[in-house]
């Protein structure tokens, strides 16, 4: 018999952490753990084609962001026990109270370790016969297969790909294959001054805007190129200056962003660290209007627990 019940409910659940994920401020431990460790994950897509955003998503859900007791007091970031370990170790509570957890002297030694504890099992074979930029196929494999036994397991990993933009670190190694055929092309015909304008970033929309996310070596000037269009346009788009560098992570508008933000935020209460740029770069809402909206001249900064309106 047919139970629509068996569709609902995991569309349910998905559709209730991506609310709740999207509906939270950007957790800044959580982004100083991607730009801490997302060279590890990059390294271990290289060598074992497992994706840098899967690696990453589960390092920051198992350990807590860093946080955890296991990866503060064992560099293990990914909560695997001793079975088939002939090293370190420590004992802590889990599901009995005292389980045998692996310790590394460093965190790579953490992220190499469950590389291979992936690649070496055979029920994870499956899972590297998927593109390495399918994240999605990789959350619902991994949970198929075992590796958690929490039901949200697979949705909670697709959330904090999609909520930290850490597809953009599955795209690296793309971009460089896109380059390299690239450049073989252009010593037999010769390009309008762009690498081919062959598109290989996401494109996401944020307050209705479309815009992708930089990733390393990305220029302002190779993204308009890119997008076929002028990279002063493109500056502007983005409201920054000819001189302005772009850093990996950060948001690129290809449109004109709005003058106010998305109903649902009215308000934003600034936090350490944040800028009047980097919050209108958050909301997709122009730098200047951001600063008419609150009355403020442009040569005053933002001040932490100021209450910005991001509405009329």
């Amino acid at each position: 018999m047919y139970n629509k019940n068996k569709f609902f409910v995991p569309a349910l659940i998905m559709l209730l952490f991506s609310t709740l994920t999207n509906a939270q401020p950007l957790n800044k431990t959580y982004q100083n753990y991607i730009e801490k460790y997302y060279s590890l994950a990059l390294k271990q897509q290289s060598e074992f084609g497992i994706p840098a955003s899967i690696i990453l998503a589960q390092g920051l859900l198992e350990s807590s962001a860093g946080q955890s007791w296991l990866a503060l007091n064992s560099n293990n970031h990914f909560g695997i026990k001793c079975a088939e370990w002939q090293g370190k170790r420590v004992y802590k509570e889990d599901d009995t109270k005292n389980d045998c957890f692996r310790k590394y002297d460093k965190v790579i030694d953490s992220y190499e370790d469950h590389s291979l504890f992936i690649k070496n099992r055979n029920w994870y074979n499956s899972l590297f016969e998927l593109e390495k930029t399918d994240y999605q196929g990789w959350a619902y494999g991994l949970k198929k297969a075992g590796y958690a036994t929490d039901p949200t397991y697979a949705y909670k990993l697709i959330s904090l790909i999609e909520n930290y933009n850490l597809h953009q670190y599955d795209l690296i190694q793309k971009k460089a294959d896109i380059i390299t055929a690239s450049n073989k092309e252009t010593q037999e015909q010769k390009s309008m001054g762009s690498i081919n304008a062959v598109i290989y970033h996401k494109i996401f929309k944020n307050n209705g805007i479309r815009y992708v996310v930089a990733v390393i070596d990305d220029t302002h000037g190779s993204i308009a190129d890119e997008f076929n269009m002028d990279e002063d346009r493109l500056r502007g788009f983005n409201d920054v200056m000819p001189d302005t560098q772009l850093s990996a992570g950060s948001k690129v508008y290809l449109q004109t962003k709005k003058r106010i933000a998305a109903k649902q935020y009215p308000l934003h209460v600034v936090r350490d660290g944040e800028s009047m740029y980097s919050i209108s770069q958050d909301y997709g809402v122009q730098l200047e209007s951001l600063y008419k909206l609150n009355n403020m001249p442009y040569t005053q900064s933002a001040k932490v627990a100021q209450v910005l309106k991001l509405r009329r």
